[in-house]
Order: C-alpha cells, then structure tokens, then sequence
C-alpha cells in the first residue's frame, strides 16, 4: 500500500518564469531524468517524482522560486516540454498541467495508449478519479487548479496536482504513485504536502471506510431532508474533536530570502567539500575550458545529489537554490554561464553513457558519494557569507533575474 510520505507548506505565488529560464529548466530536468532513468529506471523516476521533499529540491536545482508553490507548475511545464521528444527512447509520457491543459488529461493519456500499446482510457479514468479524491474526498479547504499525470509505457504513472486557498495565501500538492495501489479511497496518497491547519474531512483515509459505507447507508434510509435533520441534532450536541496526530512534514516559509537556518549546513558544507576534492581528479578537462571552473563544478555536486541522494537528504530544498540560483534573485541571480556549463556536462555524461562509456557519469556519480564521506568533518563559509560572494561575483557569471542582467560591482564594494 501507499502511504502519505509528509508534508509542506507551500506559499501562493504568481507570476511566469521567464523565457530564458524556462528554456534551461527544460533542458536540465530532461537530461536529470535521463541520467536517473539510465542509472536506476523508470520505476525509480516515478518513486522520485511521487517524493515531495525530492520534488521540491528538483525545481530548486532548476532555479525556480526555492519555497514556492510555483515550483510544481514550473517543473511539470519544464518535463512536459524536455520529454515530449524523448518519449519514444525514455519511455516516459507527461500529460496534463495547468487549468485547461488539466482538464486535456484524459486524451492526452488515450493519445499514449494509442501509441504505446497500453489502455489509455483506463488511465483517463484513473485520472478522473484521482483528481475528484482530492477535490471532494478530501476536503481541506484547497481547490485542485493543477494536475500532472506521468505515465510510462509499462502503464505505471504518478500524479502530481495541487490545490491553492485564496483566503490563506497558500497551496498544497498532492502525490500519487501507481506502485503498491490497491485502492483509490483507502489511504491511496504517496504524499499530501501543506500545513495542517486542524481537522479535515479526508475520506480517503483507510479509518473511513467504516464511515463511507454508514454515508451511503444513511442517504438510502433517510434522504437529504432526513440527513440535513440529523447533521442538525448532532451539531448542538457536538464536543471538540482531538487535534490530528502530527505526521512528518517539510515547512516552506513566507520569505523569500534564503536563510541559515532554512539549510542544513553540515551538507552545504560536504557539497562545496565533494567539489574542491574531486573536482581536479575528475573533471579536469572540463575545468581547463575557457570560463569553466570550480564553480560549476560545485552546482555540479548538488545535481549529482538529485540524481543519486537519499530520500532523507532533501528535508532542506534551500540548499539546491545554492546550485544555480533562483529567478527573483533569492538566494541570488541566476548564473546563466554556471547553468549553460551544468547542462553541457550533464548532457555529454548522458550522450556517452548511451554509447557505453560511463566515466563522465561515473565521476558525477562520485561527487555525491564524497559529500556525504567529508560532510562530518567538513567546514566551509557560513550561508550568508556564500550567498554574498555569489551575488558579489554574479555580473562575471551572466548573472539574470526576473529585474534584469546583474550589473558588475561597485568598486570596492565588499563581498559580505
């Protein structure tokens, strides 16, 4: 059975990821997933991707907004667009997304099963089905505007959709995964991410069954007006109900700004560490190309912990905003050469390990094995003093946010 993994809060956010960011996500998240598919299939890909702590962590890396609700909408887009002309080799469909693209679900899985052999009307239903558990089963003030429906062509999917509360600023993401399901209303969620906020009506949790069955019971023995009576009696009768068992859950805070205390520091820390020590081992073509240097290779490192950590490794996302920065400027502008040098890397690792050569990969590979040897030991900059000197060195990196290209320095301006 699945079980609920967590869960976050995520604040609201508006707006639209810019062009020359959108574009970059697409690329990185695509051959992200090209390296997790080839080195652990497509099974592992759905497990992540049904991870809400991986989840968020993955938009990081990709330089969304760290702790906003914006990162699904943005992440879902990018591996819509980035797997659509990979679909074929990968093996792996995304359908759905937005508001009316949402509601497209259902022909665009009929279209896969078309073309990959599989029952694509079953899936529409599934589909269907998913989304109205989490719009009317579970009633916890969020109305679904989002759904996400990956799918690969063994049939086996996950859905990612998210719901917002207007009033509270707020939206929660919910997580599904094919693997282990039995039943659609008794616990079916690999996660549920928002701030619990006191009781809920969640009818989808195994406990209820007792109460489904008593409901459908009552409407055929009293009728609407004989419930609406009933509802009646028992409200003035009504005692304060128990306060919900906490379950384990990732908090994402109102503020923008990347803090200290949102990153635990001791990886930050075997990260920068797994760079400078493997770096010159590993990458040291790469590090004698004009412009190309130890700081890619530290984005580097915590792209190689997406693909490679575990799951107990993204209880802090902030940390992956660290990687390529973020496009409102938090914790600082966007890298664009840092970026473009991280899709270059990644991209030939990929293209030659197709081809049967594995060392590029491999050496990837070790850089998130060695952050997690030396981060008991390693020492580094405090997180205000790197997001400083990132900010300071920005203009040398291309650096770009939604307010524009990053002018260089003031002379003499400190770095933090």
């Amino acid at each position: 059975m699945t079980r609920r993994a967590g869960s976050a809060d995520l604040p609201l956010h508006g707006g639209r990821v810019p062009a020359w960011l959108g574009q970059r996500m697409t690329k990185l998240g695509a051959v992200i997933v090209e390296a997790i598919v080839h080195e652990y299939g497509r099974d592992e890909l759905l497990r992540r991707l049904a991870h809400p702590f991986w989840f968020q962590s993955f938009g990081s890396v990709m330089g969304m907004d760290w702790h906003s609700s914006g990162i699904t909408t943005s992440v879902l887009g990018a591996l819509k667009r980035g797997l659509a002309p990979l679909s074929g080799e990968l093996g792996i469909h995304v359908c759905g997304g937005r508001g009316r693209h949402s509601r497209a679900t259902p022909t665009e899985l009929a279209a896969v099963g078309e073309r990959v052999g599989i029952d694509g009307t079953a899936l529409g239903q599934v589909s269907r089905l998913v989304a109205k558990v989490d719009s009317a089963a579970v009633q916890d003030g969020f109305d679904l505007y989002l759904h996400g429906f990956i799918v690969a062509d063994d049939g086996r999917w996950v859905v990612v959709q998210q719901g917002m509360n207007g009033d509270r600023r707020q939206a929660r993401r919910y997580h599904w995964l094919s693997e282990g399901i039995t039943s659609f209303v008794d616990a079916p969620h690999a996660a549920i991410e928002g701030r619990g906020q006191g009781t809920i009506v969640n009818l989808a949790d195994r406990r209820a069954e007792a109460s489904r069955g008593r409901q459908l019971d009552l409407l055929a023995s009293l009728g609407p007006d004989g419930i609406v009576r009933e509802v009646t009696r028992l409200e003035a009768k009504a005692v304060p109900a128990p306060a919900q068992s906490m379950l384990p859950h990732l908090i994402m805070p109102d503020h923008h700004d990347v803090r200290a205390e949102d990153i635990v520091a001791r990886r930050l820390h075997g990260n920068l560490a797994a760079a400078a020590d493997r770096g010159p081992a590993d990458f040291a073509e790469l590090l004698l190309t004009p412009r190309v240097g130890a700081r890619t290779v530290r984005a580097l490192a915590m792209v190689a912990e997406v693909i490679h950590g575990a799951p107990c490794r993204f209880s802090d996302p902030a940390r992956f905003s660290l990687a390529h920065g973020g496009k409102d400027r938090h914790p600082y502008p966007v890298p664009i050469a840092v970026y473009d040098h991280s899709i270059a890397v990644m991209k030939r690792a990929v293209v030659k390990a197709k081809l049967g050569s594995t060392e590029e990969l491999d050496a990837i590979r070790r850089l998130d094995a060695q952050a997690r040897r030396l981060e008991r030991d390693a020492t580094g900059p405090s997180v205000e003093a790197l997001i400083a000197e990132e900010r300071h060195a920005s203009h040398s990196y291309g650096g770009r946010s939604v307010f524009g290209v990053e002018p260089p320095p003031i002379a003499g301006e400190a770095t933090g």
